[in-house]
């Protein structure tokens, strides 16, 4: 990478738990799906999911893809 990521998404909070302070250390904002086995102060942006089915995950995953191609055409045409 040349440049740090604008921002992050974590799937698992537990088995991400090192990428999460590397991001926070860095500045870097996270997105986290948090299950009840999670602590939601960890991310800047906790989406509650069961972070254990698939199905779960690509939905989440597919709004939040969604809202990033959405959110930059508007930035783009706003120039």
């Amino acid at each position: 990478m040349t440049r740090l990521p604008d921002i992050v998404i974590v799937l698992d909070q537990q088995k991400e738990y090192i990428a999460l302070r590397e991001c926070a250390i860095l500045g870097i904002p996270t997105i986290s799906l948090v299950d009840t086995n999670c602590d939601p102060d960890f991310a800047n942006i906790s989406i509650p999911a069961n972070d254990d089915t698939m199905t779960s995950i690509r939905l989440i995953l597919n709004k939040l893809v969604f809202a990033i191609y959405e959110g930059r055409s508007l930035h783009i045409r706003n120039r």
